[in-house]
């Protein structure tokens, strides 16, 4: 079907660019959206269930498409849109692209991050190029074109057996409306052999009835249905498992089958809904669906659940816990900080204790006492951020942890902080500051890097993705590394340590144990004389997986315990 549609010329009203090579039937896709409201865990059911069709054997790819304007999620307030997950190659994304990289413990790229800002982009330079041979340009078909182009651009790349795309927001949308027009096309096209629909939707149980209620679910399937997409699979995010009763209505009243339906219920961690997905049968109903059943090797995934499940059981048997205090500005939306949660989680669990974390919005310290904020924590964590608010009530945390010798971890910007304390506190230089603090500031020991001081703007101008870091011989950084010279970290930042400023904290007793390979850009610090007192420039909470655990998350979890 195909090739009737979308092989006409340029000027065709179904014009819809093909990459070249490109083979129907090669690559599956299947389309994840959600109904009701944001927030269902998309993400968490498409990265599950793709770890799932990976562990049986097969190539599978993931790509998030969000509808706002924005080329990157760089610029993104976390109060709004939770945190910035940066990929090795720098992309600035969605958090959901942290959640496919932990499940499938793959690192991905810019190709499997799109924005309708990249989409509107692309189309706009083909316009002014002449391209389009003069038509006038329109989302259909030359924004839904492209992103119909650059999914199987991304099948191709990948040699991909399944394609998981995940739409971002929710059905019903003027934001997404062009993705979900389309994956209709798209589905048209390739074939409904090749192409299935899965809908997140939401039921509500409200304590004052004490039952569970589908209408809403029941509307918003409609809305979908509407659009010219019938789902295949209808996933239902619920505080409890949903109830045959829940399930046999919202089957009469979209068209799926009982069978179809699987409850996606609040589980103890995020880790544990593969598991669910397997118990359902889901996997086998759509592998059968898209026509990979026979390419799917069960032995293997017998096999390859065995660690996972491995890890699974360290989660649900953790016999300590600790308090671990997090010292931010952005507190309030957990998702601002995921990675790090989702970090000390991993560690967690192979330590054996569950890790509680204690908010801390250092903006409100002013009218706390620091001792009575930090009383009951086993261990303090400075994220990253960025601006004024809330940095002096971080580097009175620090110094309180550095004083008391509670193990502390400072990442990017809690690094940065952590070195004005130090040259406030112990070096004597009562005025050190950050030019991003201070723009004229008398002791800039924390200034701007050379290379950003020409860049305007606040888009893609930072240090951004993968860089080598030279670990020190002998250092606890070395050790925790498992004696490594080099390794390969995560950054975003565009401040560092003022090289004028080295030396004179390195006498004081500051160890910089990690540095540029070439340059002297400061990248770990440690204190050797306290139980744990780790900054570093990156943000290693991206890197870190269920099954291989960040070693310094480690290092610190185990710090607090002891």
């Amino acid at each position: 079907m195909l090739s009737s549609v979308a092989t006409k010329s340029g000027d065709s009203e179904f014009y819809t660019p093909i990459p070249t090579g490109y083979e129907v039937g090669k690559t599956k896709y299947i389309f994840v959206v959600g109904t009701v409201m944001s927030g269902l865990g998309k993400g968490i059911f498409s990265s599950s269930l793709a770890k799932v069709f990976q562990d049986k054997g097969l190539k599978v790819t993931p790509i998030k498409c969000e509808g706002y304007l924005n080329l990157d999620s760089g610029t993104l307030n976390p109060f709004r849109h939770g945190e910035v997950f940066v990929l090795d190659d720098g992309m600035e994304t969605d958090m959901d692209l942290g959640t496919y990289e932990r499940f499938l413990d793959r690192n991905l790229d810019k190709d499997n991050f799109t924005t309708t800002g990249q989409i509107f982009q692309t189309v706009l330079e083909h316009e002014r190029k002449g391209d389009y041979l003069g038509r006038d340009t329109q989302i259909v078909p030359h924004v839904t074109g492209e992103i119909k182009r650059r999914l199987r651009a991304l099948a191709m790349k990948e040699k991909s057996d399944v394609v998981f795309i995940e739409i971002g927001g929710t059905v019903g949308e003027f934001e997404n409306l062009h993705y979900i027009e389309a994956a209709r096309q798209l589905a048209y096209e390739e074939g409904k052999e090749n192409v299935s629909f899965v809908a997140l939707t939401y039921i509500l149980e409200p304590k004052t009835l004490g039952e569970q209620k589908s209408k809403a679910a029941q509307l918003a399937l409609h809305k979908l249905i509407e659009l010219g997409i019938q789902p295949d699979i209808i996933a239902c995010r619920a505080d409890n498992e949903v109830t045959e009763k829940i399930k046999e209505k919202i089957s009469v009243y979209s068209s799926v089958p009982v069978d179809m339906i699987v409850s996606m219920h609040d589980q103890e961690s995020i880790y544990l809904v593969p598991g669910l997905l397997l118990k359902s049968g889901i996997d086998q109903v759509i592998l059968k669906m898209i026509g990979l059943s026979e390419k799917a090797d069960e032995a293997m995934a017998r096999e390859k659940t065995k660690a996972w499940d491995v890890y699974i059981d360290k989660i649900k048997s953790v016999s300590k816990e600790i308090t671990v205090g997090i010292t931010g500005k952005y507190t309030e939306v957990n998702d601002s900080y995921a990675s790090i949660i989702k970090s000390l989680e991993h560690s967690g669990a192979y330590q054996g204790c569950k890790v509680n974390i204690k908010w801390i919005d250092t903006t409100d310290l002013e009218n706390v006492s620091i001792a009575d904020a930090l009383s009951d924590v086993d261990g303090i964590i400075v994220p990253g951020g960025f601006g004024t608010r809330g940095a002096e009530g971080k580097i009175a945390c620090i110094q309180y942890a550095r004083e008391k010798d509670i193990p502390y971890f400072g990442l990017c910007y809690g690094f940065q902080m952590a070195v004005l304390e130090y040259a406030r506190n112990v070096c004597g230089l009562a005025n050190a500051q950050s030019t991003e603090l201070v723009e004229d500031a008398t002791t800039p020991v924390i200034d701007i890097l050379p290379e950003q001081k020409k860049i305007e703007g606040l888009g893609g101008n930072m240090r951004l993705g993968g860089k080598d870091v030279e670990v020190k011989s002998g250092t606890k950084a070395f050790s925790l590394y498992g004696d490594k010279i080099s390794i390969r970290e995560r950054f975003r930042h565009r401040y560092e340590v003022n090289p004028d400023y080295i030396s004179k904290l390195e006498e004081k007793g500051m160890v910089f144990s990690g540095k540029h390979p070439k340059y002297p850009i400061m990248q770990i610090l440690e204190l050797a004389d306290k139980k744990f007192f780790v900054g570093v420039q990156y943000h290693p909470e991206l890197i870190s997986r269920p099954l291989n655990p960040h070693p310094l998350f480690m290092g610190f979890v185990k710090a607090c315990l002891d």
